[in-house]
């Protein structure tokens, strides 16, 4: 293990409070850093028999990272249950409001909560960190009508410090890209498709094998809008006409490369300002 600074030691030493002040934990896990180093301490602090992870193997969540997620809990011995949310049948998710992200959480906290009538003694846990609470994250409000906590939030954990305290730990994914659900690649008020889901996805997975570990392909229908980090750029120029031709195979018939390079949320700039204001304290 690492020598972490004095205040993400003492954070350390909250969190571990936090969790042993709780019987248990029903942990809603994605495979992320965050939710991962939230599983990993209910584990450590809370035993294996009162830690479960629970990961729902959606449409919206990458292959790849439904089985890093699977591969992490054998990696610490973690229980880990699979359940399938359908938030794809819901209209109101597949619409693509703003505030879709709402309507997928809530189908999965509903979910966790039939799982707590086995585990009555147990919380519910979220992997949000502090630092989320200046996004438009409308998961949030989700969370707070089915009861669910968020340690990190409780202990003030940023993400820079869950990423520390997870190198820490040794945890596999510490460094890993942030890596949100595929519907989010697609513009508000535009439908969220199985189809689109699966282009998305294929791009990225493209892109990867290219050597672009960090990707955004943006779906707004007939063309594929790439984004890569801003230091990647020339590299992507270079292989343009190459990665065109097999993106084009995937179901687009154009690719535009997004010279601003990649920046997380970006299709949330169309909100009005009162919506990223929502989850401040």
């Amino acid at each position: 293990m690492n020598v972490l600074n004095p205040v993400v030691s003492e954070k350390l030493l909250l969190l571990e409070e936090w969790f042993q002040k709780r019987k248990g934990s029903i942990v809603a896990f994605s495979g992320g850093v965050d939710s991962s180093l939230v599983l990993f301490l209910a584990r450590k602090y809370q035993g294996r028999e009162n830690s479960i992870g629970v990961i729902s193997n959606s449409e919206s969540l990458k292959n790849k990272d439904f089985n890093l997620a699977k591969s992490f809990c054998e990696t610490f011995d973690i229980e880990l249950k699979i359940i399938k949310t359908n938030e794809l049948s819901d209209i109101r998710y597949s619409q693509n409001p703003v505030n879709r992200c709402f309507y997928c959480k809530d189908h999965l906290f509903k979910d966790l909560q039939k799982l707590k009538l086995e585990y009555p003694e147990f919380d519910i846990l979220s992997g949000t960190n502090y630092d989320d609470l200046g996004d438009y994250r409308p998961g949030i409000e989700a969370a707070e009508k089915n009861s669910v906590s968020s340690p990190l939030v409780d202990c003030k954990v940023t993400k820079e410090e869950v990423r520390e305290i997870a190198k820490n730990f040794d945890l596999p994914n510490w460094d890993k890209p942030a890596s949100p659900c595929l519907s989010s690649r697609i513009p508000y008020n535009q439908a969220v498709t199985g189809l689109k889901l699966r282009q998305i996805e294929a791009a990225e997975d493209l892109l990867n094998r290219y050597g672009f570990e960090d990707v955004r392909v943006r779906h707004f229908g007939t063309f594929a809008k790439i984004e890569v980090k801003k230091n990647d750029l020339a590299k992507l120029d270079t292989l343009k006409d190459f990665i065109a031709n097999e993106i084009k195979e995937i179901g687009f018939e154009n690719i535009e490369i997004d010279i601003e390079g990649l920046v997380s949320g970006k299709l949330n700039r169309v909100l009005n300002p009162s919506h990223m204001k929502k989850n401040l304290l």
